[in-house]
């Protein structure tokens, strides 16, 4: 972590104005400080997230909002021209009663044949006219459904955009005492920050491995889409992580598994919450490439599967695209976009990018394989 925590806090410096660093935070054990830490960057990406799903209910809004003003404005003139013709129909008819009623023509009509003619004619009139007012009844109802539809579209986009506004605040007093926790840390306490962490993981996953929770340690095959959310997310690497980005510049963590399997050819729901609700559940034992594995109690992070109880992720503000251990976070569970997909007989996973040697804190965070999970802490 003391590279992330180093440029974060170098940010933060420059974001904050600050003091000495208070004794608290020099006198605070580092493992009561990281678990502080980890619990602010947990606040802000469920903060995040509830940005991103109220984004989310935002667009779908706007979409029916526009779909109903477009039936609205089709109802609306279909509903002026049978008024124009129901204009014209009145127009005639008034016309039509300063004469002699059908009946009485046929009365004195020569021609009674001539005369049923006529009346039968005026029968169907009849019907015609009845039929364009029911038409005109049911297209007035029809419009004013829809104008009161469009009506609370609007509304409920309005309450949207406030909440959307409360959301980014929460995030940006969420992330600020973060930096603020930065600032006040010394070089010495990011560096102990560092070990722990790394210490911290590399236990987690050789726990993780070693209880077989991940079954077999050889890697399953995906489906031809989970193979291409997989390159996908493979080519995404090295990207900086940006709370709220869906690409393809930056990412948060299911802006990166969403767009994933977007460009797989497979919509799936944008926040990681939603991820785990909606899609089908798989058993860690089970899982194969294009996988998304699922963190903490209330589902607020989410990285892709790639085998070998590795995932790609974007983790949190500070940090890039990366591969990392599956047990960097707590684990929750894991879905499956494709459920219903077929493994492939073969598959070459893309090669993962080489890390930057000038920079420690790119590309590769691998922890432990299963094979090369080691036999002793």
């Amino acid at each position: 972590m003391s590279n992330r925590l180093l440029r974060a806090a170098c940010v933060a410096a420059a974001l904050l104005v600050v003091g000495p660093p208070p004794q608290q935070a020099r006198a605070e054990p580092v493992g009561a400080l990281l678990t502080r830490l980890q619990g602010l960057y947990q606040k802000a990406e469920e903060a995040a997230e509830a940005y991103n799903s109220t984004e989310a209910a935002l667009r779908s809004r706007q979409d029916e909002e526009h779909r109903l003003t477009a039936e609205l404005g089709k109802t609306r003139r279909a509903l002026t021209t049978e008024r124009a013709v129901a204009g014209r129909l009145a127009r005639e008819q008034y016309q039509g009663a300063r004469g002699l009623s059908p009946y009485a023509r046929m009365l004195l009509s020569g021609d009674p044949q001539a005369a049923l003619d006529e009346r039968r004619l005026a029968a169907r009139e009849g019907a015609r006219q009845a039929a364009l007012l029911a038409r005109l009844a049911k297209g007035e109802r029809q419009t004013g459904r829809l104008a009161a539809a469009a009506r609370k579209a609007r509304d409920t986009k309005a309450e949207l955009v406030g909440e959307m506004r409360e959301r980014k605040e929460e995030v940006g007093r969420q992330l600020k005492e973060v930096e603020r926790t930065l600032a006040a840390l010394t070089p010495g306490q990011l560096a102990q920050l560092d070990a722990r962490e790394a210490a911290d993981t590399a236990d987690a996953q050789r726990e993780l491995l070693r209880s077989g929770t991940l079954g077999s340690p050889r890697t399953r095959t995906p489906t031809a889409a989970g193979g291409a959310a997989l390159t996908y997310a493979t080519a995404q690497i090295g990207k900086p992580y940006v709370w709220g980005a869906e690409g393809p510049g930056s990412f948060d963590c299911s802006g990166l598994t969403s767009q994933a399997w977007a460009h797989a050819g497979r919509a799936i729901p944008r926040t990681s919450q939603e991820q785990w609700e909606r899609l089908p559940r798989v058993p860690l034992n089970q899982l194969r490439p294009g996988d998304l594995v699922v963190y903490f109690p209330k589902a607020t992070h989410v990285a892709l599967y790639i085998g070998e109880g590795k995932v790609i992720q974007a983790p949190r503000p500070g940090t890039k695209v990366k591969v990392s251990p599956i047990a960097a976070n707590p684990l929750l569970g894991a879905v499956r976009p494709d459920s219903d997909g077929t493994p492939l007989a073969h598959f070459t996973p893309p090669p993962l990018p080489e890390p930057d040697p000038s920079d420690p804190d790119d590309g590769d965070d691998t922890g432990y394989s299963a094979e090369e999970a080691p036999t002793e802490p």
